[in-house]
């Protein structure tokens, strides 16, 4: 009986797969004649009233599976339309004119990192660049602010860690300014409780560090006495140099780099909570270049305050077979329930359907910015 249902079931989708391409051949069509009078791929009004007609018939416990199939079609139908009419819009434009000039990452380089040296955004920039040409700032937005300035040519900034997530107040910060990422590092991170020589951990009295880092060593933290104060800093680096300058009775979490800098002792190494602690770095420009090999594109949009709104989204990268990494969400300020979404994903932008997804976004959206296409290292 079973088997019997089966082939029913066949001959059914058989008819269905046909009727498709049969309805994709005329989506070609709609698609030549969108282009040949500039009218938007998607119209959101039509597909309403398609969906509002073919569930009408349908019985009530069936309606909300239709529309999920029918969505899914409509999607479909827009991806293919967008690849058939392409696009000249700025973003497109911008783009073609960013790969038309393609280079190597180069090796040298003005680069601003926050804190002073020995932080870890510095040990990026090295890693990053053979001989980076390195100006510490004192702030995140200080970095941001010095390549907008044109002071240097290009910013290094912690975007997450792996074991406590995302650094919010770079995502907050991205938000305001304008700039592009050019290339990505996983850096692994392990650090080290640091004293002046002579100090022991039984009379430490106060241990100085970023929040990320005190966050990544909570069971370090945890284990001292509870009169030992938690002062949270700038960065590692400031951290270690605040030790440095001190009576001493005071540690830092902080690199091994930064126990050699300021002539510091180390009380501890690896005490991180976990030993495979990765931080992600973004490096940023303020031009749009897309070096040679970028395979990985990160953008940022508002969507409609609505049920559906982000599902819909995601939808366009299943549709087209991108592979979404990361995707963050961050409250506007001001506005109640409304966010910015951040979205990572792997892919060219020399790619046709990449390019319509892009231009899709960017005139649908009513924030959208490219954030750039980079590699990861």
């Amino acid at each position: 009986m079973l088997e019997e249902y089966r082939k029913k079931i066949d001959g059914i989708d058989d008819q269905i797969a046909a009727l498709y391409l049969e309805r994709m051949a005329v989506v070609k069509e709609i698609a030549e004649a969108k282009k040949a009078g500039g009218t938007a791929v998607s119209d959101p009004n039509r597909e309403r009233a398609l969906l509002t007609r073919l569930t009408s018939a349908a019985p009530a416990e069936l309606k909300l599976y239709l529309k999920l199939v029918y969505d899914e079609i409509l999607e479909t139908s827009r991806a293919y339309q967008r690849r058939m009419i392409g696009s000249d819009s700025p973003l497109a434009q911008a783009l073609a004119h960013a790969m038309t000039d393609r280079e190597s990452f180069p090796a040298f380089g003005t680069v601003a990192c926050q804190g002073v040296e020995g932080a870890y955004s510095g040990v990026a920039a090295n890693k990053l660049f053979k001989l980076p040409d390195v100006t510490y700032c004192k702030t995140f937005e200080g970095v941001f602010q010095a390549v907008e300035m044109g002071l240097c040519e290009f910013g290094v900034l912690p975007i997450e860690n792996s074991a406590v997530g995302s650094v919010n107040a770079v995502y907050d910060l991205m938000k305001k300014h304008r700039f592009y990422i050019v290339r990505s590092i996983r850096l692994r991170v392990s650090h080290c409780l640091l004293a002046k020589k002579g100090t022991t951990l039984d009379n430490v009295t106060e241990i100085f560090s970023h929040e990320q880092a005190i966050n990544q060593c909570s069971k370090l933290i945890g284990s001292l006495k509870k009169s030992v104060k938690v002062t949270v800093t700038s960065n590692t680096a400031v951290a270690a140099k605040a030790v440095a300058e001190s009576d001493g009775h005071v540690a830092c979490i902080s690199s091994r780099e930064c126990a050699d800098l300021y002539g510091l002792t180390i009380l501890g190494n690896n005490v991180q909570d976990s030993d495979s602690n990765f931080t992600r770095f973004i490096c940023i420009s303020k031009s749009l270049k897309i070096y040679n090999g970028a395979n990985k594109i990160s953008i940022m949009m508002t969507l409609p305050h609505e049920s559906g709104s982000l599902n819909r989204a995601l939808n366009k990268f299943t549709t087209l077979g991108l592979n979404l990494t990361k995707l963050e969400s961050r409250p506007i300020p001001n506005m109640t329930f409304e966010f910015m979404f951040y979205f990572d994903f792997e892919g060219q932008p020399e790619d046709a359907d990449v390019k319509g997804l892009l231009t899709e976004f960017d005139l649908g959206s009513e924030q959208f910015a490219f954030l750039g296409s980079y590699t990861e290292v």
